[in-house]
């Protein structure tokens, strides 16, 4: 048997492809790898936890931030790089839950019962008896500008290096400081037909701003944390959003310059956050430089995991696919759920570069005793019993 290892070391090895005692499991790292805080809450009362400290960094998606406990029970190897809220209020949006958000959200009833928030014209909403917000995107509620939300998360990775032994992935989700992946919405892909030019000389201006600040977080944070996000959905749920061609033309060469500049400066790893059905990108980003690959959408089209591990599995972490949230978790038996699982990671297992995470966030309704089955078997499976090239 390989020795034991930190949990920071499990990770930091699974990411250089170097021997581990068993793969490392995420449950909220990140804004795409975590768990709503009302399937948060439930989890806690069935274990028997206090539900009075449940605070949301993400108020868009309403994650929770998950809490030592919980990571110590079923052995998370990674923790949530975000600095608290200044000051918070508890907000009981309906039921039993209560949650810790920013005093700055202010949600109010509007006339059609739901929960609605502003910034400035911008507003979201949440209906009633609903688990997360729609409309526009507002995550940040803070009033920092660039350089102190940066300072934020550096001291706070600071604080989780010095403190803890797990690993950190730096996302800068709610203070507005993450990092795109040169892609766009639905009309920015019209846009690479008609006008190629432009959107590549407009991706050469926001490279320009992302190097600045990967500059200043490998500056101010570096030595501390192990994975820096970058985020874009180029996929759906049946294939990629446009012509894999465009994108090769468009946006690659961005994702590449950036993430040679990452790993010329720092030993970070670039953790590309992207949904839905992307085989037929998947070489481009291992030739454009990025190092995991996050949620793993096994639940789309022409992403069976056995193609994907014997296609990909040298090349690329896979960060995710560990459990169908589309269609098994919220639905099945606990019993469905472990065997489901059970045959996913014994996919991504062998060889290594696997981290074990759902595909994408635990939903608010799914069954506490579901999440429990899930992460009991991922980490009963995650042993190597000798090399996990064996």
């Amino acid at each position: 048997m390989f020795k034991t290892l930190t949990s920071r070391e499990r990770v930091i090895r699974t990411l250089n492809r170097l021997p581990v005692d068993r793969y490392p499991i995420d449950l909220g790292s990140h804004m795409s790898t975590g768990i709503s805080a009302f399937a948060y809450w439930n989890l806690l009362e069935k274990m028997g936890l206090p539900t009075g400290h449940v605070w949301v960094p993400d108020t868009v998606q309403m994650l929770a931030m998950v809490d030592e406990p919980v990571r110590r029970r079923f052995h998370i190897d990674c923790i949530l790089l975000e600095p608290p809220w200044a000051e918070t209020q508890r907000w009981n949006p309906w039921g039993q839950y209560h949650f810790h958000i920013p005093t700055t959200m202010q949600p109010k009833r509007n006339q059609d019962g739901e929960w609605q928030v502003w910034q400035g014209e911008e507003s979201m909403r949440m209906p009633a008896g609903g688990y997360f917000f729609d409309g526009d995107w507002l995550s940040d509620w803070s009033d920092e500008d660039e350089d102190a939300a940066i300072t934020g998360y550096a001291q706070e990775a600071k604080r989780i290096y010095e403190e803890t032994d797990y690993a950190t992935n730096f996302v800068g989700y709610s203070r507005g400081e993450g990092f795109g992946v040169f892609f766009g919405d639905f009309e920015r892909q019209v846009l690479m037909l008609q006008d190629p030019q432009q959107v590549m000389d407009e991706n050469q201006l926001q490279l320009k701003q992302h190097l600045r600040r990967a500059g200043k977080i490998i500056d101010k944070m570096g030595s501390y944390i192990q994975l820096l996000t970058i985020s874009g959905d180029m996929g759906t749920q049946n294939g990629p959003m446009c012509r894999p061609a465009l994108i090769e033309k468009c946006t690659a060469p961005y994702i590449k310059q950036f993430c040679d500049f990452i790993h010329r400066n720092s030993d970070i790893k670039v953790f590309l956050h992207c949904c839905g059905s992307i085989k037929a990108l998947i070489p481009m980003l291992i030739d454009s430089g990025v190092d995991v690959l996050n949620p793993v959408q096994i639940s789309a089209k022409n992403m069976d995991p056995v193609e994907l591990k014997r296609e990909f599995g040298e090349k690329i972490i896979f960060w995710g696919g560990g459990a169908d949230t589309q269609h098994v978790l919220g639905q099945a038996t606990p019993a469905e759920v472990a065997e489901h699982v059970r045959s996913l990671v014994r996919v991504f297992k062998p060889g290594g570069g696997f981290v074990f995470n759902q595909v994408h966030n635990i939903l608010g309704n799914v069954p506490p005793e579901n999440v429990m089955a899930m992460l009991d078997t991922a980490y009963e499976e995650s042993f190597y019993e000798d090399d996990p090239g064996a």
